[in-house]
């Protein structure tokens, strides 16, 4: 089971030093009536410890077998059965450590005291009770919930590896299409292009296990990607990238450039001829490290909607299981320039 705020040993600890004191009080209290050390002393170690095992026994029912709410009564009944068994334990516990005249005087007091005690031995077993069903229903609340937070981190680890595999395909299609159309007229550019590719799928397989890594790591594998993809476009795409030193050792989520420079070639170069530039910025701004895809598109052909297409709702999806925030990425179209701007947290 789950832990419970108040540990086990804290548990037991405040249980028997409650019960050290009560037996104590106990002591004081028949002494009061007149009796000595020994018959007091005697009264409340027996009675005490004959109260200790019932609330022992109904704390370890109620352990391996909890009643629904219909099924109270059994606590109820369970609790005045183990109350009216203390005084008969009592008497035969402690008479033979009496003498006669002890006896005497000790036993009509127990008959006389016998309401009173069972009251506190009700009242104390039910208290035992209320404590160990709250404890136990404390305990299997936390377990489900604990149970709930598996599940659901099992569930976005699932979807976020789902999304990496989704994103792979696309990308090695593409790329297998430009090596077959350049094996026969370029085969010196297709092996080239077939080593790119294989040194890139390498270390995306790597790095699959890994949330995070660091921003000059993740530029590594996206020069890679932009090597490929310049053996497909050649001359027509040009990339720039500017980005800040202080930027090298903040962390992002592994391969998440990647798709958005490819949502930015594809609506930068598809429906043109034209050389097009890529530009991609990295800076830090308020703990956050903040990228910035830029590409030209001609509004007539491939005017590209905000939000749309796998890659970028793909992305907007995966930082939200990550950080919890819709507001991480960001696109604007103004002036034939789209440009898609992500923030990424930086948690210390």
């Amino acid at each position: 089971m789950a832990r419970s705020p108040l540990s086990v040993s804290k548990f037991r600890y405040t249980f028997f030093t409650w019960w050290l004191v009560w037996a104590s009080l106990h002591t004081l209290l028949i002494m009061n009536f007149g009796f000595s050390l020994k018959v007091a002393a005697l009264d409340s170690l027996v009675s005490n410890v004959q109260l200790l095992a019932a609330c022992w026994m109904v704390s370890n029912i109620l352990r391996f077998y909890m009643p629904q709410k219909e099924l109270y009564w059994y606590i109820l009944f369970l609790s005045l059965s183990l109350s009216s068994l203390v005084l008969p334990g009592i008497k035969v516990t402690i008479r033979p450590f009496l003498s006669e005249g002890e006896q005497a005087i000790y036993l009509p007091f127990i008959a006389r005291s016998y309401w009173i005690r069972f009251g506190v031995s009700f009242l104390l077993i039910g208290c035992m009770t209320i404590i160990s069903i709250l404890w136990y229903m404390l305990e299997e609340e936390q377990e489900i919930r604990q149970r709930k937070i598996d599940t659901e981190k099992l569930s976005k680890e699932a979807e976020l590896y789902k999304l990496r595999q989704q994103l792979q395909p696309h990308f090695l299609f593409n790329s297998l299409n430009s090596i077959s159309a350049l094996v026969v007229t370029q085969p010196e550019r297709a092996r080239t292009m077939i080593q790119q590719l294989s040194d890139f799928l390498r270390g995306t397989l790597k790095k699959e296990e890994q949330h995070s890594i660091r921003l000059d790591e993740e530029m590594q594998y996206l020069l890679l990607y932009l090597d490929i993809e310049k053996v497909r476009f050649g001359y027509r795409l040009t990339t720039v990238i500017e980005k800040d030193d202080a930027c090298n050792d903040m962390k992002l989520p592994a391969m998440l450039l990647q798709p958005i420079v490819e949502n930015a070639i594809k609506f930068g170069l598809y429906d043109t001829v034209d050389e097009v530039v890529i530009r991609i910025t990295a800076n830090a701004v308020n703990n956050h490290l903040v990228i910035t895809v830029q590409n030209p598109f001609d509004p007539e052909t491939s005017y590209p909607k905000q939000g749309t297409g796998f890659g970028l709702n793909s992305i907007k999806r995966r930082l939200y299981l990550l950080y919890a925030r819709n507001d991480l990425l960001e696109t604007k179209a103004e002036n034939n320039l789209f440009t898609t701007i992500v923030k990424i947290p930086q948690t210390k």
